[in-house]
């Protein structure tokens, strides 16, 4: 197994196991008017943005979770002015999926995981 595909398997296993904890923050972050735009990153290595939701080395997982908001990536330029119209267009509806900013030694990515 390629060092990518495990990366995505654990990344996987951790979203499903975490589900319910990532839907309810979702909600209390959009029901409390902080964002309607809620975004988890995951990391391995130490970042600057959001809140500690879920520490890999607390929980004993293979990623550690924040959670963010659009607002903030638009402040700390992860997500310039100019981009933002377009990112609200591709942000899936957050009631449905976990909106996940991926940060690796390969780059970043978004993905949207449905929840279940």
């Amino acid at each position: 197994m390629s060092q990518e595909s495990l990366l995505v398997k654990t990344l996987e296993n951790e979203l499903q196991k975490y589900n319910g904890v990532f839907r309810e923050v979702a909600d209390t972050t959009m029901n409390n008017d902080v964002s309607n735009y809620p975004i988890f990153v995951a990391y391995q290595k130490s970042v600057e943005i959001g809140i500690s939701l879920i520490s890999r080395e607390q929980a004993n997982t293979f990623w550690s979770y924040n959670i963010s908001t659009l607002e903030e990536f638009v402040t700390k330029n992860i997500i310039p002015n100019e981009g933002l119209e377009n990112f609200k267009q591709i942000y899936k509806d957050p009631n449905k999926f976990i909106c996940l900013f991926i940060i690796e030694d390969k780059g970043a990515a978004f993905i949207f995981y449905p929840y279940k």
